[in-house]
This record gives structure tokens, C-alpha cells and sequence, in this order.
């Protein structure tokens, strides 16, 4: 018996910053009527990943960085539907889900992000961990702590890929671990970094250094085993004993993406138009992980958390426009710079003509951060929450 579809008029699979903020934003639009918005996620929560680093140290709480979505959205005509994403149908405009009922669309928004490719090292899928979800962050949290409920004097931990996931990374567990971990930083190019602004650059290898992180450069993994790492380096293969590896090596499109019959780069990526539509099918709409785009200058869209919000209002201005029969508007791209976190009370920032390091750049890259939550709602219960806790914890103290 074949299931009733449920019909939206918009349809937007993806709940990260793309799909999310694409919802919230078409939620304050002046519709004529009633509209039907659809947001699909194969989580309940949406996860603010550049604060994901925060939960390896408990700097922050889960709650603070991954909100359920159903609380994000219960202000707005927006709703909101778990599940996975099994397949779209083009045609019939019908996206199946692996479990209940279809949904139909007049119009279809891809921001299903983008995943960690696993399969290019014997090993890596079987036995190295990823960090982009909430899930990946319990996983990495159950991780550490079997390690430092052992008996064991070292903890080594390998994480791959110098770029600024990996190099946030290195610098949160060192600090976690201190004179027990022994953390490993490994890239096959010959700097760290290699797209960051150079102010960025110095001011993360001064913190990997500070805090003993060992960084191989020109060394590329060759196999991963449940307690051992090889590398390469130059014509020599090193085996290393290893605890934990991390890898944060590429992007790779979701599967989903990957079986669509449209227009692709040869990335792998969605070909839009500077409006997010994808090239001869107006009625979808792709940004984040999902596209390959270009803004109205021809300069390629970054595939970062920045962009994505961005994109999102252009996404959502051009779905109403369509809808209210108002001219579209192609995407305009600002890049605003790069934050990094570079240890629990320090980070570094680089952008729109300043750079600052230190305990200053962090507080300047929390402030950034809470703006850019989701709703307001949100912003007060997190900023109340930063603002109250120095002060449980020296309450804390004294009572201790």
C-alpha cells in the first residue's frame, strides 16, 4: 500500500546553517497567505559547529551549542519533520524519507550538508573518528574518557589534517589532556593552515607549540589500525602507536546529492546560478556543502558556516520572490574573515582590516558567535548563561 504524501510548498532538507537560517529568515518574509515550509533533519538539533571544539574541554554545554529544532521553530509557521533523506524524486517532485511518509514540494532547498570521506586510507572508516556532528563529539568524549580511566601513562592521539578543524582540535585536547596527551598533528602540505590569513598562521603554530603539539608536515597517512597509525614521510613509512585518530581530511557531498540527475561541477557539487538556483531547474533552489556557487562578481562562495548564513538570505529572499512574483536577486558574498579557537582562553582572528590574539580575540569570538544564534530566544538564554557562570563558579569555590 503506497503512503499518503504529505504536501509543502517549500521543502528545505538540511538543518545546518543553510537549511536553518533559510527557514528562520523565510518565516519573517510578509506572505499574502498562508505558506507551507517543511524543514527536514536526520537530528532533532541543530549543532552551531564552529563551537563544537567548546564541548572537548566543557567550556560549553550541549544544550547551548545543539538546540532542538522544534524549539528554534515554534514561533513560526515553519515546521519542522526528523527524519532521513532516502531519495528525491525530480519528476513527481517527491522526497522520500528511509522511514514514513513522502513529502511533496513546489519548491525544494538542498543544504544537506557535507560529510568527512573515509574511504581513501585502509582503516580510517573502521577505526578513526570524524568531528562534524554532535555525534561525532559524544563518540570523541566516550574516546577520551577510556583513556583516561586507563592505567596508561600516555595518551596518544593522531588527528589529520592541519587545516582550521584540525588545528582547533589539537589545541582543545592538548589542553584536556595536558602532560598525559601526547597529540600529533599530521598534513601532507608543508605548512599548516594552508588557506588562512598569515596573522592566523602564527599565532596557531605559537599555541601548538606552547602546548606540545608535535606537527609532521609533508606526511601522508597510509593505514590506520585499532592501535597504531602509518606515515609517510618522503620514501619513509613510519608505524606509530596511537590511542585515537582523528581525521578531518576533505568534504565529500552527501549521497543524496551525489544520485541527484542535475547539473554537477566536477567537485561532485550542485551548478547554481548566483540566485542558489540550480542551472535549469528554477523551482530548486542548493547552497552550503550541497553547491558549487558563484556570486553576481563570478567569485566562488566558500564552502564555510560564514557563506552558508549568508546564502541563506539570499535563498530565502529569492524563494519569496518567486512565490510574490518579485525579481530575484543574485548572491552577494562578504567574506568577514577567520576566527579560530586556539585553546580555552585564547584564539585569533583575522579580518575586515584586524587581526587580534590572546584572551581578547576570544571573548571577541564568542561575542560573534552568540550574534549569529539562531533566534534571540536562544542568544539571551546562552549570553545569561556565560554571564552567570564566573560567578556560580567562584560561589562554587568558596563553598568548596
Amino acid at each position: 500500500m503506497t503512503e499518503a504524501a504529505v504536501t509543502s510548498q517549500i521543502c528545505i532538507l538540511g538543518g545546518g546553517f543553510g537549511g536553518l537560517y533559510t527557514a528562520l529568515r523565510l518565516a519573517q518574509f510578509p506572505w499574502s497567505s498562508p505558506l507551507e515550509i517543511t524543514l527536514v533533519d536526520h537530528s532533532d538539533r541543530f549543532v552551531f559547529t564552529p563551537l563544537l571544539y567548546e564541548l572537548i574541554t566543557g567550556e560549553l554545554q550541549a544544550w547551548e551549542i545543539a538546540p532542538p529544532f522544534v524549539e528554534l521553530l515554534k514561533e513560526t509557521p515553519v515546521v519542522f519533520h526528523q527524519g532521513r533523506v532516502a531519495a528525491v524524486d525530480l519528476k513527481t517532485k517527491t522526497v522520500h524519507l528511509s522511514e514514513g511518509n513522502p513529502l511533496t514540494y513546489e519548491k525544494l532547498v538542498l543544504a544537506l550538508g557535507g560529510e568527512t570521506p573515509k574511504n581513501s586510507i585502509p582503516g580510517v572508516a573502521a577505526y578513526a573518528l570524524t568531528f562534524r556532528t554532535l555525534s561525532d563529539a559524544y563518540r570523541l568524549e566516550e574516546a577520551l574518557q577510556r583513556c583516561e580511566h586507563s592505567d596508561r601513562d600516555r595518551i596518544r592521539v593522531v588527528v589529520v589534517g592541519a587545516g582550521p578543524s584540525g588545528v582547533e582540535l589539537a589545541c582543545k585536547l592538548a589542553e584536556r589532556l595536558g602532560s598525559r596527551g601526547r597529540i600529533r598533528l599530521v598534513d601532507r602540505n608543508s605548512e599548516i593552515l594552508k588557506s588562512s590569513p598569515e596573522f592566523n598562521r602564527k599565532a596557531a603554530l605559537r599555541a601548538l607549540e606552547e602546548r606540545g603539539v608535535w606537527i609532521d608536515l609533508e606526511t601522508t597517512p597510509v593505514a590506520v589500525t585499532a592501535d597504531q597509525i602509518s606515515l609517510q614521510y618522503k620514501d619513509r613509512v613510519d608505524d606509530l602507536p596511537v590511542d585515537i585518530v582523528l581525521w578531518t581530511v576533505g568534504t565529500a557531498v552527501s549521497p543524496v546529492i551525489a544520485a541527484l540527475d542535475l547539473p554537477k561541477t566536477p567537485t561532485g557539487r550542485l551548478q547554481v546560478m548566483p540566485t542558489l538556483q540550480v542551472v535549469d531547474h528554477p523551482e530548486i533552489f542548493a547552497l552550503g556543502d550541497a553547491a558549487d556557487a558563484v556570486d553576481e562578481q563570478g567569485q566562488a562562495i566558500p564552502h564555510t558556516a560564514q557563506a552558508a548564513f549568508q546564502q541563506a538570505d539570499y535563498a530565502a529572499w529569492n524563494l519569496w520572490a518567486s512565490l510574490s512574483d518579485r525579481p530575484l536577486l543574485p548572491c552577494r558574498y562578504s567574506h568577514l574573515g577567520e576566527m579560530l579557537t586556539l585553546g580555552t582562553d585564547r584564539a585569533a582572528l583575522a579580518g575586515l582590516g584586524l587581526t587580534l590574539d590572546g584572551p581578547l580575540a576570544y571573548l571577541a569570538r564568542r561575542l560573534a558567535y552568540l550574534y549569529r544564534m539562531p533566534t534571540l530566544e536562544h542568544q539571551l538564554k546562552v549570553g545569561l548563561n556565560w554571564m552567570a557562570k564566573p560567578i556560580l563558579d567562584l560561589l562554587t569555590g568558596i563553598t568548596n
